[in-house]
């Protein structure tokens, strides 16, 4: 599904919601026909989240950084060098995982993003912005990774960039506006 709307419509709040990350004033989110919240760590083992804005630790290597992203997410010990390599290969950094962070381009954050959001092979992933920073051609290979990815998994992208995805959503949900009196969507 694709989550369409103007800045301001509340994409990366909705985002945010599902995430766990913002608590909803009304509503319910259900995975499975449970609420989330009270699913605790077992929700978070089946989601993979790259939010909008970049927090990564630019003193750490691409391979260190994933490496504690996949300790995070419970990705047994012994797979753990193999899912990096693969989760590597799929965003093209295999070459740059020993490079700081803080060496990077903003395109390729954004690529090491996306690979720390599918470590750990998540059911449900939320990307929020996921091609923007990129040049045309990560563009393709991330439109095409979210085709993949969508055959065997929920996938969620947030966007105003609806040319990037359009012809890869089976659903798109427009945000028009967001009421911030009352904290709601339409």
């Amino acid at each position: 599904m694709v989550c369409f709307g103007p800045n301001g419509a509340g994409k990366s709040s909705l985002m945010n919601i599902i995430t766990d990350n913002l608590k909803p004033d009304s509503g319910n989110v259900l995975w499975e026909n449970k609420d989330y919240r009270s699913l605790g760590a077992k929700y978070r083992e089946i989601l993979g989240y790259m939010p909008q804005q970049q927090g990564l630790y630019n003193g750490f290597t691409a391979k260190r950084f994933l490496n504690y992203i996949a300790v995070l997410k419970d990705v047994p010990k012994k797979e753990i060098s193999l899912q990096i390599e693969n989760v590597a290969k799929i965003v093209n950094l295999s070459d740059e995982l020993n490079k700081k962070i803080g060496m990077y381009s903003g395109g390729m954050k954004q690529r090491l993003l996306i690979a720390s959001t599918i470590i750990g092979n998540p059911k449900l992933v939320i990307f929020d912005e996921p091609t923007a920073g990129l040049d045309p051609k990560e563009r393709v290979r991330v439109k095409n990774l979210m085709k993949d990815l969508s055959k065997d998994r929920i996938v969620i992208i947030a966007t105003h960039i609806v040319p990037d995805i359009e012809n890869i959503a089976k659903e798109i949900l427009i945000l028009k506006k967001r009421n911030f009196s009352r904290n709601k969507y339409t």
